[in-house]
C-alpha cells in the first residue's frame, strides 16, 4: 500500500468481513466507509450476502441503493448488530471527532442504537491527543450567532475561531437543515466534559465527539492492517 487512497481501500474492505449473513448494519459516511459499502455489495451480488442495513447520511443512502443494498427505518429493526463508520481524528481511548462530511448527528444516532461500533481509518487519523481537526457542531439555524457566543462563552475561544462551514461558496446545510460550527480548539483535554457543556446549549443539536461508542479501529498503514480494540 503506497498511496492514502489504497490505505482507505483496505481498511474499508478488511471492516466489512465483520459483517455477516442476517446482520442489521449501520452505514457511515465518508470516503473510507466508500468501499466497505462497495464490498458489502460485491458481496451480496456474488456471495448472496443477506443483511438489513441503515445508511448515516443521504449520499451513503445513494450509494447503498446503487449498489443494491437493501435499505430499512432505523426503528424498524429495534437496534443493529454493528455500525462501520469512519472518524476524522481518534485517539488510544477511542474517543472519536467525526463530522468532517457533516453527517455526525445522524452518524451518532446510528452509533447508539447498535451493539458495536467499528471505525475505519488511515494512520493519519489516530492522534494523541483531540482537537487539531475542527470540531463539528451541529446548531440549529435560528440565531445561530447566539449560540456560537454561548459556546465561545463556555470553550473560552473566541467567536473568529468558531467558523460557520462554507462549501463551494454557500452555507453548507446538513441533511438535517441546520449550520456546522467548526471549532478550532487545536487541543481537547476532557472530550467528555466537552461534550456535555455542548450539548446542553439549546441551539446545539449534537456535537461531533463520540465517547465511549467506538470498540474497534481498523487502521491501514504503510506497514499493513492494524486492528484496535478498546
Amino acid at each position: 500500500m503506497n498511496s492514502k487512497e489504497e490505505l482507505k481501500k483496505a481498511a474499508g474492505i478488511h471492516a466489512s468481513t465483520y459483517v455477516k449473513n442476517g446482520m442489521k448494519v449501520g452505514l457511515g459516511t465518508g470516503s473510507t466507509v466508500k468501499y466497505t459499502i462497495l464490498e458489502l455489495g460485491r458481496r451480496i451480488r456474488e456471495e448472496k450476502l443477506e443483511i438489513s442495513c441503515v445508511p448515516t447520511s443521504i449520499a451513503t443512502e445513494k450509494l447503498s441503493i446503487e449498489q443494491g443494498i437493501k435499505l430499512y427505518e432505523l426503528s424498524s429493526l429495534e437496534g443493529l448488530d454493528l455500525v462501520i463508520d469512519g472518524a476524522d481524528e481518534f485517539n488510544k481511548e477511542l474517543t472519536l471527532i467525526k463530522g468532517g462530511g457533516g453527517a455526525l448527528v445522524r452518524e451518532k444516532i446510528i452509533a447508539q442504537a447498535s451493539e458495536k461500533m467499528i471505525v475505519v481509518a488511515d494512520d493519519s487519523k489516530k492522534v494523541d491527543t483531540l482537537g487539531k481537526f475542527p470540531l463539528p457542531v451541529e446548531v440549529i439555524q435560528f440565531s445561530w450567532k447566539e449560540t456560537r457566543r454561548q459556546i465561545s462563552k463556555i470553550t473560552g475561544i473566541s467567536e473568529s475561531k468558531i467558523i460557520k462551514r462554507i462549501t463551494n461558496d454557500k452555507t453548507f446545510i446538513t441533511d438535517n437543515g441546520n449550520y456546522i460550527l467548526d471549532l478550532h480548539l487545536e487541543k481537547i483535554e476532557e472530550p467528555e466534559k466537552l461534550e456535555s457543556n455542548l450539548n446542553s446549549l439549546a441551539g446545539v443539536l449534537d456535537c461531533g465527539l463520540f465517547c465511549n461508542i467506538a470498540n474497534k479501529v481498523v487502521l491501514a498503514s504503510l506497514n499493513g492492517l492494524e486492528i484496535i480494540e478498546n
